[in-house]
């Protein structure tokens, strides 16, 4: 079932702990650091469009699960034996393909399962992106805008963001799964997903990918992003397995990043943001839910 990952064959509780005080600590931090000068709304502005959380969100906080990999691995002297930092292609272009390509249909499918349930809130003419772009000076069609999203979303934007999403796959990943397969595939990737959730949880209650205004705030929100989560961890963790190396799930990760926000141009008035259209939302997570079910039948 490991497929091209090496995995200890007991369970290294020091070494897992280590990694998880240490990314959560680094990234819990920064999050502390982002609540105390105002928040994600109220952020400071270091230069003209750059807040100091549109500073730190990319950088020390993502990159959390990277450093703490580090930590585990020299203060446990683990060393770098197993360090999945290689790209492997020998015959597994395929996981490539699927980390770029997947991500955009399934977005697309979740979407449209969102709007079949809120029909109100689809508007194929983009009226109110249209008028947003207005109010800043843009002239730009939203059509045109939308295609150039979407191409690159399917081309470039993967590799770029999954640069950034790298320090997260390097820890949950590259450095977390493997440790967790004692416990059994399935269990493993499982808890794997979940504790990747709970690492968001402090940007989620500061209003991230949900906002504020919606039931059960911050709670609901939390227990909702688990949803998405699992589902998509559970797809990330399969291009690991299938390649044995961090990358097919950093490109997985940067192409999920790149495609999430294209339905929310379709969107008038208040999307229900627990629900959707972005695939954070429990409707629009059900098409990764769906693959991590057949991804895990074996």
């Amino acid at each position: 079932m490991n497929g091209r990952l090496d995995a200890p064959e007991t369970l290294q509780r020091r070494r897992i702990a280590v990694f998880l005080a240490v990314a959560f600590g680094v990234s819990w931090a920064t999050a502390l650091a982002i609540w105390a000068t105002g928040g994600l709304r109220n952020s400071p502005e270091i230069t003209e469009g750059i807040t100091l959380a549109t500073v730190l969100l990319p950088t020390a906080y993502m990159f959390g699960p990277a450093i703490g990999t580090v930590a585990a691995r020299l203060a446990t002297g683990e060393g770098w034996e197993r360090h999945r930092l290689r790209p492997e292609f020998e015959g597994t272009m395929w996981t490539y393909a699927a980390a770029w390509l997947a991500p955009a249909g399934l977005t697309v499918v979740g979407a449209a399962l969102y709007f079949a349930v809120f029909p109100a809130q689809f508007d194929p003419t983009m009226a109110a992106f249209r008028e947003q772009m207005a109010s800043m000076g843009v002239g730009l069609d939203p059509w045109l805008l939308a295609v150039i999203q979407i191409v690159s979303a399917l081309t470039v934007a993967p590799l770029i963001n999954g640069l950034f999403a790298f320090g997260e796959e390097l820890g949950w990943r590259a450095y977390l799964l493997p440790k967790l397969l004692p416990l059994g595939y399935r269990p493993a990737v499982l808890l794997s997903g979940v504790i990747w959730g709970v690492w968001h949880w402090p940007i989620l209650a500061m209003g991230y990918n949900y906002g504020f205004d919606y039931p059960g705030f911050p709670w609901t929100g939390m227990a909702a992003f688990l949803v998405f989560t699992v589902g998509a961890g559970t797809f990330l963790a399969e291009l690991t397995v299938r390649e044995g190396s961090v990358w097919p799930a950093s490109v997985g990760h940067g192409a999920i990043n790149a495609i999430a926000g294209i339905a929310l141009l379709f969107v008038v008035g208040q999307p229900e943001s627990l629900f959707g259209p972005t695939p954070v939302g429990v409707l629009a997570a059900l098409p990764w839910l769906v693959v991590a079910a057949w991804l895990l039948r074996k």
